[in-house]
């Protein structure tokens, strides 16, 4: 009973952690995707008929009401993070496998037999809001992770002292597939006849390994029941997070900011004491419930391009703060913004990193410190949202291949910059680029507008161009045109529209990028 093990498996952590950032219902059917194909799927999802692998467009036609989430690992391990505290709590020597999975060691009689542990571990975590929770108990960690995920939902199953190569035995080969490395070792077990995990352990050793290699060599001692029960526990984190609780409960964002400025310095302060600085914080601000408990009510996470400061913090706190009194139903004379009682303010480091990665050069920072000081600044003067900075992303035409983000929040849910993008214009991309389209015209030799067919065929060749603020032109030189024919399966109510890009250089040396629409012609950008 010494080297036992126990899994703790939490099903399609990646959709649970998407749904309860989004705050969005556990019970809808969701999907997380990558580069366009399902990721993971729940439950609801996959009674629908959508599977881990499908495309986009597969998924959706099985499913019209499921909720497509982007993939982020960085998220799934952040709230997995508040399992692996639970069971900390329960029983320490937690070992992390990935998000979603943990093992221990179990405790045995110490903790009133295997099944007792197992019963408590699952009350314990449905307690903390984790709802679908399955607990595997074995000799090694794979027969143990497999008898975790044959558990019903807030159960377990106890394989008995020596007989995990008898649980295995009749476990299909796609057992194999919680691993994503065993993809290419399972296509082969099918296609030499072998449906089951014991026709697998069946075999001899030496001859799997000389037809399967090492790794197939390691999945066989593994179905034998010979799996290794190392464990590399973590050491549980240090308690960086500050709170300040209010007695009595603060309705003014001016009052709060004022009350958590001791506590953001406190804050900074332990973070330095361990040589670290927060890129991330989640701000959370708590009022009291119906029965008098603490509730979150607003949380929040904030990026910064550098590192927090208690300056910062408070910033963030008032913006946080203020949104929520802008979209409150209540309305009263009071010295600054109103909102519901808060009872308690809260500051959780969801990303920190060595000080010495942020030191400041031997002579400053020099210009980019400067300038991201004064934009700091005038974003604290002027609120959150009004201070953009441009990224770039992906796109066919110059105005979709740029965005604007919140100075210091780092870019999501963009489009890839690396697709191929068919029907984009080639570089050097235009240094102006018109927030909104002016209007423009192209004459052939005589004097009759340009225009393009249904074929992509330019019924004249360019001659001369009016653009606004240079006037009629000659034309020096042209390229084009780039047909553009996109977002057609969209249901506008009004016909498909379809252009054609094209480069014009004017006899003065300047070039526009120019685009024929439904037989008007714009000026999207300029060459300058």
């Amino acid at each position: 009973m010494a080297g036992r093990v126990l899994v703790v498996w939490c099903p399609d952590w990646s959709v649970v952690a998407a749904l309860a950032e989004e705050e969005l219902s556990l019970g809808a059917p969701a999907a997380v995707l990558s580069r366009n194909v399902v990721e993971v799927c729940n439950g609801p999802a996959r009674d629908e008929g959508v599977r881990r692998g499908m495309r986009r467009r597969d998924a959706q036609s099985r499913c019209p009401e499921l909720v497509l989430l982007d993939a982020n690992p960085e998220r799934d391990a952040r709230a997995f993070e508040t399992v692996l505290g639970v069971v900390e709590e329960v029983r320490p020597g937690v070992a992390p496998l990935r998000p979603g999975l943990l093992a221990l060691r179990a405790p045995g009689r110490y903790g009133g037999g295997e099944p007792h542990a197992a019963a408590l571990l699952a009350e314990t975590l449905v307690g903390a809001g984790v709802w679908d929770v399955r607990i595997g108990v074995a000799d090694d960690l794979f027969t143990a992770e497999q008898a975790a995920r044959r558990a019903g939902v807030q159960e377990h199953v106890v394989v008995g002292p020596g007989e995990s190569a008898v649980f295995l035995r009749s476990l299909p080969v796609d057992a194999l597939l919680a691993d994503p490395a065993a993809e290419e070792l399972v296509s082969l077990l099918r296609r030499l006849g072998l449906r089951t995990l014991g026709d697998l352990g069946a075999l001899p050793a030496a001859d799997v390994g000389r037809r399967f290699g090492t790794y197939g060599a390691e999945v066989h001692r593994r179905v034998r029941g010979e799996g290794e029960v190392a464990l590399a526990a973590r050491t549980p984190p240090p308690e960086l997070a500050r709170e300040v609780p209010f007695e009595p409960p603060l309705e003014s964002v001016e009052a709060i900011c004022f009350s958590v400025r001791t506590t953001a310095e406190r804050f900074v302060a332990g973070l330095a004491e361990r040589q670290l600085v927060a890129t991330a914080v989640r701000v959370e601000a708590s009022c009291a419930g119906a029965h008098g408990e603490d509730v979150v009510v607003s949380a929040r996470s904030w990026l910064h391009p550098r590192h927090f400061s208690a300056r910062d913090l408070v910033d963030r706190v008032h913006w946080q703060l203020q949104g929520q009194s802008q979209g409150s139903v209540r309305s009263r004379r009071a010295a600054g913004p109103v909102l519901e009682p808060v009872t308690r303010v809260r500051f959780v480091p969801e990303t920190a990193e060595p000080a010495a990665a942020h030191a400041e050069a031997l002579w400053g920072g020099g210009a980019d410190e400067l300038v991201g000081r004064g934009m700091a600044r005038v974003q604290a003067m002027l609120g959150y949202d009004a201070v953009l900075v441009p990224v770039a992303q992906g796109g066919r035409g110059p105005a979709a291949r740029q965005a604007a983000v919140p100075w210091g929040e780092r870019p999501v849910g963009l489009r890839a910059v690396d697709r191929p993008w068919p029907g984009r214009i080639p570089g050097p991309a235009p240094a102006r680029v018109f927030a909104e389209p002016l209007p423009g015209e192209v004459h052939d030799a005589s004097g009759v507008p340009v225009r393009v067919d249904d074929r992509g065929w330019v019924t004249g060749e360019p001659t001369t161009v009016r653009v606004p603020d240079a006037g009629w032109l000659p034309v020096d030189a042209w390229a084009g045109p780039w047909p553009v024919d996109e977002a057609w399966w969209e249901e506008t109510g009004s016909p498909v529209r379809r252009a054609a890009r094209f480069q014009v250089v004017g006899v003065d040396g300047r070039a526009w990028l120019m685009a024929c629409v439904d037989g008007a012609w714009w000026v999207e950008a300029g060459y300058d």
